[in-house]
């Protein structure tokens, strides 16, 4: 088997859809069965623990870890209901059309911060300027239920009355569409270091949220820094 575990430093909306920025970090964290290290390695893959790995195909679990979100993560939340801290638990899988591109999908159903379904999809073109310096990048796409849209950008009319938003009651459908790339120097043959950047514009739901529209924006960028580290092992 194979822990691979780092961490992520990253300059990014003070809140989903939020139009100021501040400095946060995040876990990484892939478990699989000992073989050859996998072709393609992204930042934004999230848990996972693959049941399928063939060098070519994966496939297996996969969660997030949600923090919560109120009014101390920003002003433009006042009035609105807290989201609690949580979780996404579902699957995920991956493959590679050719050499050089790895298609991943990943489908997610919410605990505790949100009852809704996501299905993030993404596709990675990498090319190895050196042994040891990669450069990565391709389109996002996110899609969410009506449940995950109400947590995070409905406003019921209590809400209104005490944020000042206007209501608004989403259902499912498109919640962003992006493109991301990356730059990753191996350090040595288990360690990794990377810079990368994204930008993602919100859709549908989303969009059309009142706290979008009215306090936040459409366009999230991200900029940040990550490491990770390999470990064989045998159980």
């Amino acid at each position: 088997w194979y822990l691979t575990v780092g961490a992520t430093g990253m300059v990014a909306p003070n809140f989903e859809g939020g139009k100021k920025y501040l400095l946060s970090a995040s876990p990484i964290i892939s478990l699989g069965k000992a073989g050859p290290a996998a072709r393609f390695v992204s930042r934004n893959d999230n848990i996972s623990l693959a049941l399928v790995d063939d060098g070519g195909f994966r496939a297996g679990l996969t969660g997030k870890f949600l923090f919560s979100r109120d009014d101390d993560n920003a002003d433009e939340l006042k009035g609105l209901d807290p989201v609690r801290w949580g979780g996404e638990v579902g699957g995920f899988f991956e493959f590679y059309p050719t050499d050089w591109l790895r298609a991943r999908a990943e489908l997610r159903h919410g605990i505790r911060a949100h009852n809704g379904f996501v299905a993030d999809i993404a596709a990675d073109a990498f090319y190895d300027v050196t042994p040891t310096v990669r450069i990565s990048g391709g389109p996002r796409v996110s899609f969410a239920s009506g449940n995950y849209f109400d947590a995070y950008y409905g406003v019921n009319a209590q809400e209104a009355v005490a944020s000042g938003l206007s209501e608004y009651h989403p259902g499912g459908g498109l919640k962003s569409t992006g493109l991301g790339g990356a730059i990753t120097w191996k350090v040595t043959e288990p360690m990794t270091a990377s810079l990368f950047g994204e930008y993602s514009r919100l859709m549908g739901p989303a969009a059309d949220s009142s706290l979008v529209k009215e306090r936040g924006d459409r366009n999230q960028f991200m900029i940040g820094v990550s490491t990770t580290y390999r470990f064989d092992f045998t159980m």
